[in-house]
């Protein structure tokens, strides 16, 4: 059977999906996926993000016309449409904005593993106040997460915020959807959920208007992860303010930031 990676590669040898040239925001955006993963990534040739393999993956859109559907069947070029604001104040996002929540898991599954016996494989231990999390030493999550915790230590008054968390490696979907969850790869990390919003839990569905925001954690928490390259899903409209995942090509113009 043909993998996924090679379908797709076939498909933009033969003009399939639609391929026009990068706009410059494009081409942007994937520079900055190339520099966030250098041990994968070698760069970007025409419509194609090269892998260090010799690998292409077509970079195109979805065609879905929902906002829901893109989600579950995203391009790659939709997951690098999201600006997220690392290290800007908190506030309330705007309707649908959700940066960094659009995942194109053929990434993912290729950096990470494409089973949960694989993910596995790459799973180290992170003592996180006490707490032992697993997590991926792929390309430096679980070094990261010891630095994030490191600083956190520093702030005995945010205690309560970061523990005990609510996990980080689980081999699972997003409930109610067919999309993998991040957790999944052992790049994610939820924390205290007693102190946490979650945009199901006050009834709302997926895309509707008016999903209340509110929030918790202080924004020097919240920048502590951004620093390290973690993104917070307390900055999407369907808010999850426990949860943090590694997504460095997102966070990198706040890293020197204090």
């Amino acid at each position: 059977m043909i993998s996924a990676v090679r379908f797709w590669s076939l498909g933009l040898a033969l003009g399939l999906g639609g391929a026009t040239a990068l706009t410059p925001a494009e081409s942007t955006a994937v520079k900055r996926l190339v520099a966030a993963y250098p041990a994968f990534l070698r760069g970007v040739d025409g419509n194609a993000l090269v892998w260090r393999d010799g690998t292409r993956m077509p970079l195109t859109r979805s065609a879905a016309t929902t906002y829901p559907a893109r989600l579950d069947a995203p391009g790659l070029l939709d997951q690098l449409d999201a600006a997220y604001p690392a290290c800007a104040p908190l506030t309330a996002p705007a309707y649908l904005s959700d940066p960094g929540r659009t995942r194109f898991e053929p990434l993912l599954r290729k950096m990470y593993g494409a089973s949960e016996a694989a993910v596995r494989a790459s799973l180290v231990t992170v003592d996180w106040f006490g707490q032992p999390l697993r997590v991926t030493r792929v390309n430096g999550v679980a070094d990261s997460l010891r630095a994030v915790a490191a600083e956190l230590a520093t702030h005995p008054e945010w205690r309560a915020l970061l523990t005990p968390s609510a996990g980080t490696f689980l081999w699972r979907t997003v409930a109610g959807t067919p999309r993998r969850s991040v957790h999944s790869f052992g790049a994610a990390i939820d924390l205290n959920t007693a102190r946490a919003a979650y945009w199901q839990w006050s009834g709302s569905r997926e895309g509707q208007r008016g999903i209340p925001w509110r929030n918790a954690f202080p924004a020097g928490l919240v920048h502590t992860f951004e620093r390290h390259g973690w993104i917070w899903g307390g900055r999407w409209y369907h808010l999850d303010t426990m949860h943090f995942e590694y997504r460095p090509e997102l966070t990198g113009g706040c890293h020197a930031a204090r």
